[in-house]
């Protein structure tokens, strides 16, 4: 068995199996090679030369998407260089703003669907599969003040009309949504008509679109300080026959750092209940972060370097889980995040070292690049991360999607 170095991937140029891991042995890295990777089997004549390189990960690596870029309220350059880095970088996105009813209906009747569109028609083209934040949104706050002066009968004919008109003319294009945002911290539609409205707002929207995969999201569950909670009202929302289809939570709510033990503890919990889960607005640094009240501090170098470190560690221990299914950066780029010090890119569009350890994982470490030979029956086993790959044989080329609910995936050059 023979190693070598290309670039920045690991090759082994034999018949078994490669890819890269860590500096060093861990459990978490252990649980990555056995959730994340699946098994190509490439068939074709023996001796042929076999290249296997990574297309997209199934996993979604996302960022939120900025109503800003697709609005005109970006500088030219700037809207530009927004929609290049992201598509360098994320393989799924999220409305920031967009989709939220207060910005769509500001006043009764007068619903803005441009901006929505025009994110659809974008991510559509690229084959971005997109994430629908949010249908509802029942802090207090939030809610439109033209909806708090309708009596409790149109207010229910309001949301009705709301999730009708989403899901009619969105049917298929989202791939899932937030149904109803933070419920464990507030809920003024439930308030007002009962805690069965939850339901019903499930049952309209999927009415007209059956296909639709509504989530719960809410904050402050993996620091485990609401997590028993949260555990608590799904699993009530599931017994009164909610239709939910998984789990959202959100990755603001630490400061500068976070605690390991308690991002473990709050995914293996949340697993249990056999749903998908979505981190769906990761900060680092966080909502409880002196950044948060102060947003133009400036990172030291050596904060710099503390903040690649935790979204290392971070992204590490999600992956790691089964059940989580993707994270959604809260913005990545300084010009157009709510805490702009979490950016990836600086306002001038440089890299942070944040961005080269975020590559570095996604792109190095947890991409498949392999090169060998067919043994004598004509066949590679070749041990990949889940998604899609170009396998060539010979200068034939097939693109094969491995699953994770496969585990296998063949190329047949026969």
């Amino acid at each position: 068995m023979k190693w070598s170095k290309i670039g920045m991937a690991v090759v082994i140029t034999c018949t078994f199996t490669s890819f890269q891991f860590c500096a060093h042995a861990s459990d978490t890295s252990m649980a990555i090679q056995k959730h994340r990777m699946g098994t190509l089997v490439i068939e074709t004549k023996p001796g042929s030369k076999v290249q296997v390189e990574q297309l997209r990960h199934e996993f979604w690596f996302g960022a939120a998407i900025s109503s800003s870029a697709f609005s005109g309220r970006f500088d030219p350059e700037d809207e530009r260089r927004y929609k290049e880095v992201f598509l360098a970088n994320f393989n799924a996105g999220v409305t920031e703003n967009a989709l939220k009813w207060h910005a769509m209906e500001r006043y009764q009747g007068r619903v803005d669907y441009t901006v929505v569109d025009a994110i659809l028609e974008w991510t559509s083209e690229h084959s971005i599969p997109l994430r629908g934040h949010c249908l509802f949104w029942g802090v207090p706050g939030r809610v439109q003040n033209w909806l708090k002066q309708l009596d409790d009968e149109m207010l229910r004919e309001a949301l009705q009309t709301r999730a009708t008109n989403i899901s009619r003319r969105y049917r298929g294009r989202f791939t899932e949504y937030d149904l109803n945002n933070e419920m464990i911290h507030s809920n003024y539609y439930a308030e007002r008509l009962g805690p069965g409205i939850t339901k019903q707002m499930a049952e309209w929207f999927k009415r007209q679109d059956p296909e639709a995969r509504l989530f719960v999201n809410d904050y402050d569950v993996l620091t485990g300080k609401r997590l028993d909670d949260y555990i608590t009202h799904i699993r009530g929302l599931l017994q009164d026959g909610v239709q939910i289809d998984g789990i959202g939570v959100q990755g603001h709510l630490h400061g500068e750092s976070f605690d390991p033990n308690a991002l473990r503890g709050a995914l293996d919990k949340l697993a249990k209940i056999g749903l998908p889960i979505r981190v769906t607005e990761f900060n680092i640094p966080g909502q409880r972060s002196r950044f948060n009240q102060r947003r133009g501090l400036k990172l030291t170098p050596k904060e710099e370097r503390a903040k690649a470190g935790a979204l290392t560690d971070y992204y590490r221990i999600c992956f790691a889980n089964p059940a989580v299914q993707g994270i959604l950066m809260w913005g990545f780029w300084e010009g157009a995040n709510w805490i702009p010090q979490s950016s990836l890119y600086r306002r001038d569009w440089t890299a942070t070292p944040a961005a080269d350890a975020y590559r570095e994982l996604v792109f190095n470490q947890w991409w498949t690049r392999w090169k060998g030979e067919a043994d004598t029956g004509g066949q590679c086993r070749v041990r990949a991360f889940y998604g899609k790959h170009r396998v060539t044989s010979d200068g034939q080329e097939k693109i094969v999607n491995l699953k994770q609910t496969a585990g296998k995936a063949v190329a047949s050059f026969r």
